[in-house]
């Protein structure tokens, strides 16, 4: 059976996420972190002192993780993140980052962006902005 067009650029959309995910992995392995936990802790920056609930976290997750909880355990367990009750609901649970998250995410941001660089840097701005605009392009089929 002969492939589709459209399930070459799968495949191979897959492999490419898969390499991308393995390098940022190795790359966060010296500060102990998973590539999901790193996104947790960013997620949790841009929601500033207010912080999220844990639910809203894991609808944010770029790779979702079906235990929240134990993800903020751990992170939490680091002194990373610090989970209360909600402010005006004392049902829901809110993590929020503390110094010493934000100190780590300061550190990595200059490596991370030359890790993206050395990662991607072989293509051309104008090839980096199609790239961009041909993967939201493939995601809008899931949006909605």
């Amino acid at each position: 059976m002969r492939r589709s067009v459209e399930q070459l650029a799968f495949v191979q959309l897959q492999r490419t996420a898969d390499r991308l995910q393995q390098a940022v992995a190795e790359f966060l392995k010296p500060y102990e972190l998973s590539p999901t936990q790193f996104n947790a802790l960013r997620i949790l920056r841009g929601a500033g002192a207010e912080g999220l609930p844990s639910g809203e976290i894991g609808t944010r997750l770029i790779n979702k993780d079906p235990d929240i909880t134990r993800l903020l355990d751990r992170l939490e367990k680091r002194g990373l993140v610090k989970r209360g009750r909600g402010v005006e609901d004392r049902r829901q649970v809110v993590a929020r980052l503390t110094p010493a998250g934000q100190r780590l995410l300061a550190k990595l941001d200059e490596p991370i962006q030359a890790h993206h660089r050395e990662t991607l840097g072989h293509l051309k701005a104008g090839e980096l902005k199609e790239l961009i605009r041909l993967l939201q392009a493939a995601g809008e089929s899931f949006s909605g």
